[in-house]
């Protein structure tokens, strides 16, 4: 898989940080990028970019298309970041169970979001943990745009957006983030579960499964579970196999009508 790198970075379509609103945590200079998403700052903090996935750098001796993917998204962020000094911006939320801070990061004094830069490259994808609808709203804009014009790894396999009434397939992505996309074909809830079906049995397509005690966000987001019947649905998580593929959904922005966009 041949993965040209623009030639100059790629704007978001504001410019700036709109809908994300991050508290400004101060400046600092990158030493080195580990992947596509994580970077060492010269003080020894480790950064992951928070909102987007990306794939990992290939381990020692792997190969294909994985492998490429994340030496590409790696590259890409390599050439916005190597060298620079970046301005750091927190929510709250201080890192991530490996010691890693998570931030929106800038260059250039712009307030220009290193994430929407990765996902208007087409070399990330959104998250399914933004947590804040606005700001996800706003990076799920970037990532379309990028997956239209088939930028970066929406260019060849990797980011394909799988089809959810392919049982077969989806086994291949057990354990890993990835985007799915197909019709519901019913909507049940048992146990205190909502269960969404892409197909008459749960063995042979996707089952997004949605706590009923988060119900009442996803309806405030605009994503009624229970309407989504007949409706195209795009769906991003993790896959897990329990006697068919599954993606719990806890956020409303892992969740899309497809055709709206």
């Amino acid at each position: 898989m041949a993965i040209v790198l623009p030639t100059a970075p790629a704007r978001t379509q504001s410019g700036t940080l709109t809908a994300c609103r991050f508290e400004a945590a101060g400046t600092a200079k990158v030493r080195a990028v580990r992947d596509g998403r994580s970077f060492t700052l010269e003080d020894g903090r480790e950064i992951r970019l928070a909102g987007i996935e990306v794939p990992l750098p290939p381990a020692p001796g792997e190969s294909g298309p994985q492998a490429e993917a994340g030496l590409a998204a790696r590259a890409a962020l390599e050439s916005i970041l190597a060298d620079r000094t970046v301005e750091l911006y927190q929510n709250g939320t201080v890192g991530d169970r490996y010691g890693r801070n998570l931030a929106l990061v800038s260059v250039d004094g712009a307030r220009r979001s290193v994430a929407h830069e990765m996902l208007a490259r087409g070399f990330a994808r959104v998250s399914a943990r933004v947590g804040d609808r606005a700001c996800a709203g706003e990076l799920l804009a970037q990532e379309r745009a990028a997956r239209a014009a088939k930028l970066g790894l929406w260019s060849g396999p990797y980011y394909a957006v799988l089809p959810a009434d392919n049982a077969a397939e989806l086994a291949t992505e057990r354990g890993r983030f990835t985007v799915v996309e197909g019709k519901v074909w019913s909507v049940r809830e048992s146990g205190g579960t909502i269960y969404i079906n892409f197909g008459r049995r749960w063995t042979q397509a996707l089952t997004v499964t949605i706590s009923k005690r988060d119900e009442s966000a996803f309806a405030a987001a605009g994503v009624e579970p229970k309407k989504l019947e007949a409706r195209r649905v795009r769906v991003r998580g993790w896959i897990e196999e329990r006697n068919g593929p599954r993606i719990e959904a806890t956020r409303p922005e892992q969740i899309e009508l497809a055709e709206r966009n």
